[in-house]
């Protein structure tokens, strides 16, 4: 594992590579801050599903379909280290247990808050709500525009990237999907 310092100088080794006097003012603190940073946008690795998601409470015979959606995240291309970001859309069906609301919202940060791409973070949130949850059905839903495709390269700047993941009776049965879609689209409040 590489120690802070080192990460710090390999942020002044790339600056180097960009600015003539990597040393100026503007400049000296870059690598600290850079790291801070990272530590930050990268939290997920010190994130832990089984941990978020221990935390379930009795479903008291609820048997509808849970959805959070709209959830913003922020992400890093592993590719290219450009931002991505967007919304989520995560469901699942219970069986006994629910999980609280806001652990949705930290599980699609625990997978965003990494070096990814979006398939994976997609497949990763379905994969831990399945093994954490076990639920008749779990759905993952990811729409998202790439720094990638928008600043460089093919340059488009309104292309929508839409993944998904559709586990147990969103996959088996087309009328849990269909009534799933429906809420995604219904009006906001």
């Amino acid at each position: 594992m590489v120690t802070r310092e080192e990460a710090e100088k390999a942020v002044h080794t790339l600056l180097g590579y960009l600015e003539p006097d990597p040393k100026r003012e503007g400049l000296a603190k870059t690598p600290k801050r850079v790291i801070d940073s990272w530590d930050e946008i990268f939290g997920g690795y010190q994130m832990d599903a089984s941990e978020l998601l221990d935390s379930t409470f009795n479903g008291e015979g609820y048997d509808g379909i849970v959805l959070l959606r709209d959830i913003e995240f922020h992400s890093t291309c592993e590719h290219h280290l450009q931002p991505f970001n967007g919304r989520a859309h995560i469901a699942y069906i219970p069986v006994e247990r629910i999980v609280g609301i806001s652990k949705l919202a930290r599980i699609i940060d625990l997978h965003a808050r990494r070096l990814q791409n979006q398939e994976r973070i997609t497949k990763g949130i379905a994969d831990d709500l399945e093994a954490n949850l076990a639920p008749l059905g779990a759905a993952v839903i990811i729409e998202a525009t790439h720094g990638c495709m928008r600043c460089r390269g093919v340059k488009k700047q309104n292309s929508v990237m839409t993944t998904s993941a559709m586990r147990g009776v969103f996959f088996e049965r087309p009328e849990a999907r269909q009534e799933l879609m429906q809420l995604i689209h219904s009006r906001p409040l």
